[in-house]
């Protein structure tokens, strides 16, 4: 019989994880080597410490073991795991729930975070929506009650002063006002803008260090902007090429955009654009009235992608215009009107203006917002269309200052303006003889009525019906007639 010959294992994989380790060490080296021809080797203490096996769950924190005295405080036995050995996100995903709400859907009354996530932008990210039948089709609908949420806005926060209270504002609108016959001023007192621009402080030296504030271009933009926006303005007198609609009826439909813009939590320059594209493209088509909100819709979806860094997806304007249209005629009708406005969506949004007039005004956050809301008329009110975005930021601006009695219209203010008090008067008197009349736009006035906006609807309501017949004289016709536009004289 052959003797048996001295066998040696092979060192298998070490990346192999299903393969238990087999390394040959010295000792069983020698044991191999050593032994006796034909006796086996001596691999039995070596197997037990090689097949061992660690649990999987094993507490291999450094916490002491308890003390066998202890033991019946353990409610769970041998198995429970300290929270040292605890993996990291089972609570998380334990409490994580399965139920969703779309964009559009009721708000719970005991929710307080404001930090709701907006649906993707275009890319296939639909919400479930339940169908409903479209009824009418004869009139703009206002199908979705939206509820105006209050939080806090960035956009009201000036950089340098502390927010005041919603309270504090009313104390700042003095009766004693010292610009009552602001108008009446000789012409030969009148200083032209020339000679205004020569008084006026330098306040774009104070940015030259700032790269984010351009200042080294900042003049030659915006007289840049000033030349374009004369090029996007709508025909003013559209609506007589209009067979089947009327202003009262763009009134309504502007005003619907208003909850859909608060509702989808959007900036301020989307609001704009949008009201200028249904402009514009009104002023070169005829729409039917079952259309009108068709165009509407459209024209704040447009918007979006145009202004927001994550725009609602085209299934949620479907669901806020209450199933009527589907998202087929909503793409379509983006193309169509782009085709009509040749693409071209560069307008100079009045929120650009108005925060560079903000600045000769030391970025006063009531002054600000009472200009926003002022901004916000010349959108609904049809008789602002013919008057360029700068010169009703201006106006806008002008009637804050005065009514919180900040103090005169100086070369400063005229000089980042860029227009005098004799340029801003058409636009001031529409704008108090709007805010003077019955409140029309009910969207309008009650976003503007929250604390998030200081209450400026209703300050500026209160200040108009006081002040108004005295600053416009015969000029000043309220309307008391049921809503229709009010009557105005320039």
């Amino acid at each position: 019989m052959p003797a048996a010959r001295t066998v040696r294992r092979t060192v298998t994989d070490e990346n192999a994880e299903n393969v238990a380790s087999t390394r040959l060490t010295r000792a069983k080296a020698a044991a191999l080597t050593d032994g006796a021809v034909g006796e086996p080797p001596k691999k039995a203490l070596a197997t037990k410490a090689l097949t061992r096996k660690r649990p999987a769950l094993e507490n291999i924190s450094n916490i002491a073991k308890k003390d066998p005295s202890d033991a019946g405080k353990d409610t769970l036995g041998k198995t429970a795991l300290s929270k040292a050995a605890k993996p990291a996100g089972i609570q998380k995903a334990q409490a994580r729930t399965t139920t969703t709400r779309t964009v559009l859907g009721q708000k719970a009354s005991n929710t307080t975070t404001s930090d709701t996530k907006r649906p993707a932008s275009g890319s296939g990210v639909n919400v479930q929506i339940a169908k409903k039948r479209n009824t009418s089709a004869t009139k703009p609908k206002r199908p979705v009650e939206v509820e105006l949420e209050e939080e806090d806005a960035s956009e009201n926060v000036p950089p340098t002063k502390a927010s005041v209270k919603p309270a504090e504002l009313k104390a700042h609108v003095k009766p004693d006002m010292a610009h009552v016959d602001l108008f009446d001023i000789e012409d030969d007192e009148a200083k032209t803008f020339e000679e205004l621009i020569k008084e006026a402080k330098d306040l774009d030296s104070e940015d030259l260090g700032d790269p984010s504030m351009v200042a080294e271009y900042v003049h030659e933009i915006f007289d840049y902007l000033k030349q374009v926006e004369m090029t996007t303005l709508p025909n003013a007198d559209y609506m007589d090429k209009q067979p089947e609609l009327e202003w009262n009826m763009r009134g309504i439909l502007v005003d619907w955009l208003l909850e859909v813009h608060a509702r989808f939590r959007l900036l301020p320059e989307t609001l704009f654009l949008a009201v200028n594209i249904v402009d514009r493209f009104l002023s070169s088509k005829v729409v039917q009235l079952d259309r009108l909100q068709l165009v509407g819709i459209t024209a704040m979806f447009i918007a979006s992608k145009y202004e927001e860094v994550m725009s609602p997806h085209v299934s949620n304007f479907v669901h806020v215009a209450d199933e009527g249209f589907k998202d087929s005629e909503i793409l379509s009708a983006e193309r169509f009107i782009l085709t009509t406005l040749d693409y071209d969506l560069s307008y100079p949004n009045p929120m650009n203006f108005l925060r560079r007039i903000s600045k000769a005004d030391n970025y006063d956050i009531q002054t600000r917002t009472l200009g926003k809301y002022l901004l916000e008329i010349g959108c609904l009110d049809h008789r602002f269309m013919k008057y360029p975005p700068s010169q009703i930021a201006a106006a806008a601006m002008y009637l804050a200052r005065l009514a919180l009695n900040r103090g005169e219209w100086d070369a400063t203010l005229t000089k980042y303006a860029g227009y005098t008090e004799a340029e801003i008067e058409p636009i001031f008197k529409l704008m108090v003889n709007y805010l003077a009349s019955d409140v029309v736009h009910e969207a309008f006035f009650k976003k503007y009525a929250s604390k998030k906006f200081l209450k400026a609807s209703i300050v500026l309501k209160h200040w108009a019906e006081r002040w108004g017949a005295r600053l416009l004289g015969a000029d000043f016709a309220p309307s008391r007639n049921g809503g229709k536009t009010p009557r105005v004289s320039i």
